[in-house]
């Protein structure tokens, strides 16, 4: 099975992290108030049953959301000097990711507040819906 080519405008992630280096390589396009976070899903990403693994999905989605709420607040002029931490997560599963899919993120609303952020998006792999996800972040305070 041939790889499927990487879309266009994503390029190597832009956020390496301990927890997201076994999913490597990452890729990620960055627009206003998004940034979408893809990959090309193999058997490290998979459960038992061969299918990709709902926590790595949830975990994708939440780490866009995230960047996309940071990427609000930097347009906004405002930031987040602390950064952002996850207040509530929500996952609904669509339907089943397989190896040599391509998975990416659609973060298609973000509403920042003064101290919480919001957002939702949707997971696509190959095109296809495969999951759906809302967030609230907390904006900390540089401390």
């Amino acid at each position: 099975m041939t790889e499927p080519a990487i879309p266009e405008g994503y390029s190597p992630h832009f956020r390496k992290s301990p927890f997201t280096d076994p999913w490597e390589p990452l890729f990620s396009r960055t627009q206003a108030r998004e940034v979408s976070i893809g990959l090309v899903l193999s058997q490290a990403h998979c459960n038992s049953r061969g299918l990709v693994h709902g926590g790595l999905i949830a975990s994708l989605a939440d780490n866009a959301m995230g960047l996309s709420c940071m990427a609000a607040l930097q347009e906004e002029g405002r930031g987040a000097p602390g950064g952002l931490v996850t207040i509530t997560l929500g996952t609904d599963y669509l339907g089943p990711a397989r190896i040599g899919q391509w998975l990416a993120t659609d973060t298609h609303f973000v509403k920042t507040g003064g101290s919480i952020c919001f957002a939702d998006c949707l997971l696509r792999a190959d095109g296809v819906p495969v999951a759906r996800a809302g967030a609230t972040f907390k904006v900390l305070q540089a401390g």
